[in-house]
């Protein structure tokens, strides 16, 4: 068993080799297949390959990312109790919930954009019919929401988070249009490398 974990993984690592700047963690399932992410996304991923590259320049890397908007603890707290109990249930680490919620809104459960999108993840009017949310303004069924899509986009790209939240951003349509990769709209460009920073931060505090 351990002889093929050490295969699955060593054909993960070459698949992935691409990935040279980040940490890169997986599991393999039951069924013996190997699921690789350059984030732990659950439990269930675990780190299994640290970047030499990440290691070596942590000060330039910090120097370069995106500054976090300052929430207040009292903010956080509030919501904070809602994140996790959904986290829970749609096995999503409730650290990628925070990470798009700072991004999204900065935790505004009033904020709509310009193009319509609603509170505290923005959910797209679309979007919150697909996953039945009545009220979008409402800071629990928005998480809720918001949640289920980022579950959904996970599976539909593999458990590739880049991909995933590049897909929250533009739409799952756009991704796969450019061949399952980033779209190259100067919007998402930017939102994805801002949302990853985001993620390993609250990954270090969670």
């Amino acid at each position: 068993m351990f002889r093929k974990f050490s295969l699955l993984f060593a054909i993960a690592i070459l698949t992935f080799s691409a990935f040279t700047w980040a940490d890169l963690y997986g599991y393999v399932d039951e069924m013996g297949r190997a699921h690789i992410s350059t984030a732990a996304i659950d439990a269930r991923y675990k780190l299994f390959k640290r970047s030499a590259a990440v290691v070596e320049n942590k000060k330039k890397v910090a120097a370069v990312e995106p500054k976090m908007p300052k929430v207040s603890h009292r903010t956080y707290k509030l919501y904070n109790k809602h994140i996790v109990k959904v986290a829970k249930r749609f096995a999503i680490d409730p650290a990628l919930l925070h990470a798009v919620i700072l991004a999204e809104s900065r935790y505004n459960p009033g904020a709509i954009s310009p193009r319509g999108a609603i509170g505290l993840m923005q959910l797209m009017p679309d979007t919150a019919a697909r996953y039945n949310v009545s009220d979008a303004l409402d800071p629990s069924e928005n998480i809720r929401g918001g949640a289920q899509y980022l579950r959904d986009l996970l599976k539909l790209f593999d458990g590739d988070l880049e991909l995933a939240i590049a897909a929250f951003n533009a739409g799952e349509g756009a991704v796969i249009r450019n061949g399952r990769k980033i779209p190259p709209y100067r919007e998402t460009v930017a939102y994805v490398p801002k949302v990853m920073s985001f993620y390993r931060k609250y990954q270090e505090r969670i």
